[in-house]
């Protein structure tokens, strides 16, 4: 695994804007989700190296973040809150719901790679909960039929 050549200027072009490495972490890090899709061990290991930082630095940065993926998801993440007040609402029974709806579980993918559902924290949507986030694109006041209205959408 390795930077492309672009990716490489790139990441150049971000450190010259910042007084010390550990401040272009974030931007760093969106920069290998994009080149890679994902930010796994691996890569937290890769960036790491480059970046002359400690593994564990970096490893606690990226997994406080939802943005950034652990792992290879499908064309849509699906990212359901599961914070207190998104629970009070129901995020429990429209977690169950998606995940009959596709057939898959929390943390997988569906066959097709299509789709990919995960529980986060708070989305910072708390008086439209239930709420969820597909990619870059927030659904709010979730019920059944607005579920399965989004997903014949994206289908």
């Amino acid at each position: 695994m390795e930077f492309s050549q672009e990716t490489k200027q790139k990441f150049q072009e971000i450190l010259s804007h910042y007084p010390v490495k550990t401040a272009a972490v974030l931007p760093a890090v969106h920069l290998a989700q994009e080149e890679f899709g994902y930010v796994s061990e691996e890569i937290i290991e890769y960036l790491a190296k480059f970046m002359d930082m400690s593994p564990v630095f970096l490893k606690n940065t990226v997994s406080f973040y939802t943005m950034f993926k652990g792992k290879e998801t499908g064309k849509y993440l699906i990212q359901v809150c599961h914070t207190l007040s998104c629970s009070l609402m129901g995020a429990g029974n429209i977690i169950d719901y998606i995940k009959e709806k596709l057939n898959i579980d929390v943390w997988e993918t569906t066959p097709d790679k299509k789709f990919t559902l995960v529980k986060v924290e708070c989305l910072g949507s708390c008086g439209t909960a239930p709420v969820m986030q597909i990619n870059d694109d927030y659904y709010e006041n979730l019920t059944e039929e607005k579920i399965d209205e989004i997903l014949s959408r994206l289908s």
